[in-house]
């Protein structure tokens, strides 16, 4: 008889290697044919809601890392809910208007200018169909669970007759108006821009001094002084209309070599230093409220520049003079207004400078710059040229420079109900936490919202113009539009005459003639997004408004989550959303943004192509997502070292329960032996853990816990142990089912509980469990903890102390190895003596500590009258010697039975027992 055939060894189909790359396109196949998502939605359709909304990417270029780390969030997110005890629709969408699809077509050589509008949207239409359908296919491939067959686009007809909808109750409430002010201008992308649109980068500028001669000093200051103001716009100063001063400052008419200037007191040195002024002397001083509509003289045309009041000067830099162009400064516009000036603006679309700026039209404005300073250096009022890099202001599309530019556009008043944003915001979960103080600070302090813009690949801003030029926002022309657009989309705005536009009969008091005008502006794209709430939540029935919860990038809280905050409390006085969950931004290995001139970028697709989506998945899990996050190759070998071993144990988990029926072969708690009670009890602590890290958002706690249990708890203990038994006993012997039973149920809560993070490999693994009744374990729910109250207690106290003492004996037994007194440790008999507070854990016979330690013989000694070879370590003192015995052929334990059955002379007694009562 061959003994090693009576061996219950591990048998499984479950293959060792993941093979990631090549399994998962099947996997994913086989969920689409069954229509998995379609699945979980039934069986959870009486549950309650969790509705976590997607926030829309933008439909143009391949999946980045940013993308990758955002969706597997909100996979894990999604997945979890629907298992546990909530019906989580998952409905994925791209935002699809907007400059860059205008950019990329004119890239590909379509000529815009040859084309109507109409046929340029559709256009436009069709390339970002493309750019969805492609992206599509990699968030699949990543393995997101979501309605893919019905996913929101902005641009669908039905999206953006919601939109109007939102448009037109803001402006019922009196919260939409048209105005004169200074908005960001983009010349790269001819058109007003948000906030949210703008990034900083360094660029360098001119520093200039520049005199302002007095023309009436009212009496307060004489006419021989001349102000000293200072910008790194010199391009501004033929816009120039006045100088603002804070009257709370002290002003100092500073004489230098027989010339006076004025300035802030308190910037005089400083003013002195950057001017290269050797010597001065102030022979006298104003308060600022005194210079109250001095008039100075334009340093450049015959027009006078007027002082104004404005609290918004500053003494920490510049002169404490600042140069006012009302047409090109918020706060030059609103101290200008106060004092009845109007805005000047002499710059196009383009930003050229325009005949309202004499000596430089047809010039760019940052060519003006090198002209007005040489014409300023030619009249004698340049005091001083140098240049500064300071950060500025970019168009986040085209990274290109903006200005400030008076213009005429629609706005959102932010002001008008500020303080229900704030109180919106006051009644919403933040992880993390910071992101509430963020978002609040963000929208205490900004101005009101720019929404128009003058391109044309957008939701039109349903406005007529009557034949006085006044705008027409009605209910009954927004319900006409809105319908219009549902039935046959926008494009119809630029397909049809305004008339053709408006409800049939429709007549105003200011278009006696019947002549009407359309607005030719489309809204902001973040107004596109900023309505999702109703175009998507609101709008389709598998869906419920608020959301539970937003996630996006850190990026956010200036764009998605503040325009989607911004248009729903406007129109129904409530956040679209419960809470927010904000991310970072993924960088390189060095900390650096990825970008494709550095060569340091990791996309999504070479991870997966490599080694496999389920790889990328557990990194996301890995990472603490709320900070940036650091992506490199070494990063994924030490996951996919990881997943090896997480596979491996269920692999091994799997091999010793093939023969377990669970019906038949369960074990109670209370019929096990501690050892095992106790790993059970460690899965159950497991499983808690688990979910309170899933509740919380922390996925990295999920990740270290499965994987510290993986390897500590399993692996290196009680798998190692359990070898002794489930390889060794009988087939039916209750220590066996015992630990098949802590083995089976630890299998099926690891499946469960990673599902949210790998599901390729769960429910790989899932096909090969042959008594569960569900075809994925997608549909099935979270594990739940069972608490063994005080007996959990006393097991996690007594095994904490033998868990000491076992690693005192592995250090003891490694020492012997390296000694060459033993080999492996069954050939070792050890002698353990504890201290006092230790005494009396191994004298019980409720386990068998040579099992326990992996040794042939076990014995305990007593503490301080060991022999002098044996190692006194941390906790106790260990004596390790040679086995007394020969080794059984079949378990391999150094054993003096053998030889004692005459039938199996090569077998210990316990071997021989099993041989002849299972394989006689």
């Amino acid at each position: 008889m061959e003994y090693k055939d009576t061996l219950l060894m591990p048998k499984t189909e479950f293959p060792m290697r993941g093979n990631l790359p090549n399994k998962e396109p099947e996997m994913q196949a086989k969920w689409e044919e069954m229509d998995i998502y379609e699945k979980v939605q039934e069986r959870t359709k009486d549950r309650p809601f969790f509705v976590l909304h997607d926030g829309p990417p933008y439909a143009n270029g391949d999946l980045h890392m940013g993308h990758a780390l955002n969706k597997v969030l909100k996979d894990m997110i999604v997945r979890h809910k629907s298992m546990s005890g909530f019906h989580a629709p998952y409905v994925p969408g791209w935002d699809t208007h907007g400059l860059p699809i205008e950019q990329a077509l004119v890239n590909k050589g379509v000529k815009r200018k040859e084309l109507s509008i109409a046929e340029f949207r559709k256009m436009c239409e069709e390339y970002a169909y493309n750019q969805i359908d492609n992206q599509r296919n990699e968030f699949k491939r990543i393995g997101v669970r979501g309605d893919w067959k019905n996913p929101y686009i902005t641009l669908k007809p039905e999206f953006e007759s919601r939109q109007i909808q939102v448009f037109g109750e803001m402006a019922k409430k009196g919260y939409i108006y048209k105005g004169l002010k200074p908005v960001y201008w983009s010349p790269s992308s001819e058109s007003a821009l948000a906030e949210a649109e703008i990034e900083y980068q360094d660029k360098k500028s001119p520093s200039i001094y520049v005199a302002f001669p007095i023309k009436d000093g009212l009496g307060v200051i004489d006419e021989d002084v001349r102000i000293v103001i200072w910008t790194t716009t010199p391009w501004t100063i033929p816009a120039n209309l006045g100088i603002s001063v804070h009257p709370q400052f002290i002003y100092a008419i500073v004489d230098v070599e027989g010339e006076k200037f004025l300035m802030a007191k308190d910037l005089v040195e400083f003013v002195a230093k950057e001017i290269g002024w050797e010597s001065y002397e102030i022979v006298g001083e104003v308060k600022g409220s005194d210079l109250d509509r001095v008039v100075a003289k334009h340093p450049l045309y015959e027009r006078d520049s007027l002082v104004m009041l404005g609290e918004h000067v500053t003494a920490e830099a510049g002169t404490g003079c600042v140069h006012t162009a009302p047409g090109h400064g918020e706060d030059d516009f609103y101290v200008s207004r106060q004092y009845g000036i109007d805005a000047l603006s002499p710059i196009n679309d383009r930003g050229v400078m325009t005949d309202e700026a004499p000596g430089f039209e047809g010039l760019f404005y940052e060519d003006a710059n090198k002209e007005v300073t040489k014409k300023l250096d030619e009249v004698g009022s340049l005091l001083k040229l140098s240049f500064i890099t300071h950060s500025y202001p970019h168009d986040w599309r085209t990274k290109k420079p903006v200005i400030y530019r008076a213009t005429s556009q629609w706005f959102a008043s932010i002001q008008s109900f500020r303080d229900e944003l704030l109180d919106a915001i006051r009644n919403t979960k933040f992880t993390p936490s910071w992101g509430e103080t963020r978002l609040f600070n963000m929208v205490r302090d900004r101005g009101d919202w720019c929404i128009s813009r003058q391109r044309v690949w957008g939701v039109p801003i349903p406005v007529f113009y009557a034949e006085n030029g006044e705008p027409i926002i009605t209910d009954e022309t927004i319900s006409h539009v809105s319908a219009l657009f549902r039935e046959h989309g926008s494009n119809i705005w630029f397909e049809r005459e305004a008339k053709d536009l408006l409800p049939e009969g429709f007549t105003h008091p200011d278009s006696p003639n019947g002549i009407f005008t359309a607005e030719t502006d489309i809204m902001d794209v973040w107004f596109d997004s900023g309505s999702t709430h109703q175009g998507v939540l609101d709008e389709r029935d598998d869906l419920i408004y608020p959301a539970d919860l937003y996630l996006e990038g850190s990026d956010q809280y200036r764009g998605w989550f503040n325009s989607s905050l911004t248009t729903s409390v406007a129109i129904n006085g409530i956040a679209p959303y419960k809470g927010l969950l904000s991310h970072g931004f993924t960088l390189d290995g060095e900390g650096r943004k990825m970008s494709k001139s550095l060569g340091n970028t990791i996309v999504p697709a070479k991870v997966i192509n490599q080694l496999g989506a389920d790889i990328l998945r557990l990194w996301v899990s890995s990472v603490d997502y709320t900070a940036d996050v650091r992506v490199s190759d070494s990063n994924f070998k030490q996951v996919s070292e990881v997943y090896r071993k997480i596979r491996n144990t269920l692999r091994f988990l799997h091999g010793n329960v093939t023969d377990f029926n669970v019906a038949e072969d369960r074990v109670a708690f209370e019929d096990m032996r501690p050892i095992d009670q106790y790993v059970y009890v460690k899965l159950q602590d497991l499983i808690n853990e688990v979910l309170t890290s899933y509740e919380n958002y922390e996925f990295a706690g999920v990740y270290h816990a499965v994987n510290n249990f993986c390897t500590g708890d399993l692996s290196s203990f009680y798998l190692d142990i359990a070898k002794d038994v489930v390889y060794i006993e009988g087939v039916d012997h209750p220590y066996r089912r015992a630990m098949q039973t802590v083995m089976y149920d630890t299998l099926l809560s690891l499946l469960k509980l990673l599902t949210p993070i790998i599901p390729h490999t769960t429910d790989e693994m899932w096909a090969y469990i042959s008594d569960v009744e569900e075809v994925s374990v997608q549909l099935t729910d979270m594990p739940e903890a069972v608490d063994f109250g005080e007996q959990a207690v006393a097991l996690r106290e007594r095994f904490g102390k033998l868990m000491v003492v076992r690693d005192d004996v592995l250090k003891a037994l490694e020492e012997a190895r390296n000694s060459k007194v033993i080999g492996k440790s069954l050939e070792a008999k050890v002698t353990v003596a504890l201290p006092e507070k230790y005494a009396g854990i191994l004298a019980s016979d409720d386990i068998d500590f040579a099992q326990f330690f992996i040794v042939s013989n076990f014995q305990e000694g007593k503490f301080g009258k060991m022999p002098a070879e044996a190692l006194a370590l941390e906790a106790v003192t260990v004596l390790v010697e040679k086995a007394d015995g020969e080794k059984c052929e079949r378990c391999w334990t150094i054993s003096e039975t053998v030889g004692s059955d005459q039938d199996h002379p090569a077998l210990c007694t316990r071997c021989a027992t099993v041989v002849e009562n299972y394989y006689s």
